[in-house]
């Protein structure tokens, strides 16, 4: 097959985008150049030729000679504009703005079909870890069990520091910071809106499902404290900002991206500092496990340049699960095993739980493990106000006919039946 020479309009000029002018320097067997780079501020000294630069988008926008616009920019709206436009004026785009394309996920799908360019963005999700390619192409049948992974690196860090030097959270926090993992507002990171951008696309890759960010339900780590850790510790399991997507018996989908205990054995116990980590699991596969980074300049200038080596054999996403399969819903039809730290009672309603297997009242900072209906998390927000801290247990979810199995048995063993 014939290799398409790619001529590039590139917008953005930060850590991504000059990572990957650096690494296209380095790949002359790409056939791929960079014609124009659009920026906000032409005066800051940038490590490329002045000529190179415009603050005209329409300059790369309207030139007939370039036929893809690579976007790597941090303004979500203007970079809906950008892809729109540049889908529209019949160039191909590679992206890696996971809060964009998550809020605008099924207007991107018809731009696709109405302009019949390609659109690709791997590096919107777990950066160097091809996530998306392989959902889209390994399992592009129905057999797909489970995914769960850490798609948030600045996330990972902080908790990863928490364990292993024993910081508080506000510690972790600024080293993070210090590091360059964390940004000088880390609200988008750690309060879980960056990990539940990137689930709600990737679970249109996984099952079809075409799901806004605000209908998944999510928290990040903002809640958990010291005592959280040291509770983890004594169980022997460390806590993880986990995303995960299960099918259920009911053939729908339960996803959320919320804290978790993760034990020794899992393979997400392995994910730490600023690496990602996805685990997926099928009907005859079993699980399989990728590990990347998840951030930085050459991580993410990688997957970008990824994109662009498929664009030269016009590949693009199928959407099989969405457009050759029947897609599959998100449902709140089931149950979840969790902990949950307080420090006055009168916060906890403990008539919401479906049964209490583990209650520790007799110091400052109180917690218990317990079952409750999914459902409740979804509608109620007790769970994530008040200082109160909630952790799922490992291997969280319990559907309704499993919940009726071990009430019976709880019953039983106390005697009651």
């Amino acid at each position: 097959m014939a290799q398409k020479q790619l001529i590039i309009g590139l917008f953005g000029f930060g850590v991504v985008g000059e990572g990957l002018y650096k690494v296209l320097q380095q790949t002359p067997s790409l056939k791929a150049s960079i014609k124009k780079v659009c920026i906000k501020h032409p005066g800051k000294k940038r490590n490329a030729p002045v000529d190179l630069f415009t603050t005209d988008k329409d300059s790369i926008l309207n030139d007939p000679e370039i036929n893809v616009v690579v976007e790597v920019i941090d303004d979500s709206n203007a970079a809906f504009q950008i892809v729109s436009t540049a889908l529209r004026n019949g160039k191909a785009v590679v992206s890696a703005s996971k809060k964009m394309i998550a809020e605008h996920i099924q207007e991107l799908l018809d731009l696709q079909k109405d302009t019949h360019q390609p659109f690709l963005y791997e590096a919107a999700a777990c950066a160097s870890i091809p996530v998306i390619r392989n959902l889209e192409e390994y399992y592009d049948n129905d057999l797909l069990h489970s995914i769960k992974a850490i798609v948030n690196g600045s996330t990972n860090f902080i908790l990863t520091k928490m364990f292993e030097e024993k910081l508080d959270f506000k510690q972790a926090l600024i080293l993070a910071q210090q590091l360059g993992f964390a940004e000088s507002n880390p609200s988008l990171d750690v309060e879980g809106y960056d990990a539940v951008n990137k689930w709600s696309f990737l679970l249109t890759h996984a099952y079809g499902a075409i799901v806004h960010p605000g209908e998944v339900v999510f928290t990040g780590i903002q809640h958990i404290q010291a005592g959280d850790a040291v509770v983890a510790r004594e169980k022997n399991y460390q806590i993880k900002l986990v995303a995960q997507a299960q099918k259920l018996l009911n053939g729908k989908v339960a996803a959320f991206v919320l804290p978790q205990f993760v034990k020794p054995e899992d393979h997400l116990s392995f994910v730490k500092n600023e690496y990602n980590g996805v685990v997926i699991e099928s009907g005859f596969a079993d699980k399989q496990f990728f590990y990347g980074k998840g951030a930085g300049s050459f991580p993410t200038a990688s997957a970008v340049l990824s994109d662009i080596s498929a664009l030269r054999y016009e590949y693009r996403y199928e959407y099989k699960k969405l457009y050759h399969h029947t897609p599959l819903e998100l449902t709140a039809d089931f149950h979840v095993k969790a902990y949950v730290s307080f420090d006055e009672w009168k916060h906890i309603p403990k008539e919401e739980f479906n049964w209490i297997e583990e209650w520790h009242a007799e110091s400052e900072r109180k917690y218990l493990i317990g079952v409750l209906p999914f459902s409740l998390l979804q509608q109620r927000t007790w769970w994530k106000e008040n200082n109160v801290s909630l952790i799922l247990a490992p291997d969280p979810i319990i559907e309704d006919v499993e919940v009726r199995q071990l009430k019976k048995k709880s019953l039983e063993l106390a005697g009651i039946i």
